[in-house]
């Protein structure tokens, strides 16, 4: 009978503690590595694109504010796509 509880105590121990882990693929991975990369690079020619603008101050801070924008949704997309990933 004490054995019984001790196993019956185990499998429900063993059960409550088990988590499952999802774990991205390597070819989400390359492809979650390959966008930031895009991202990355995208933000730096952004970045130079602002420092050498010759507008008006309303102009070079619209085009700046446009840049923020884009970046922030690519950014949102691809984490989404990620957590997608990782939950399938």
């Amino acid at each position: 009978m004490m054995k019984l509880v001790f196993y019956v105590v185990l499998i429900t121990l063993g059960l409550t503690l088990a988590t499952v882990h999802a774990t991205e693929t390597v070819p989400e991975k390359v492809e979650a590595t390959s966008k930031e990369l895009k991202r990355e690079a995208k933000k730096t020619v952004n970045r130079a694109e602002e420092a050498s603008c010759t507008e008006s101050e309303a102009e070079c801070l619209k085009r700046k504010m446009k840049n923020r924008t884009e970046e922030t949704w690519d950014t949102l997309k691809d984490k989404a796509t990620d957590l997608k990933n990782k939950l399938d």
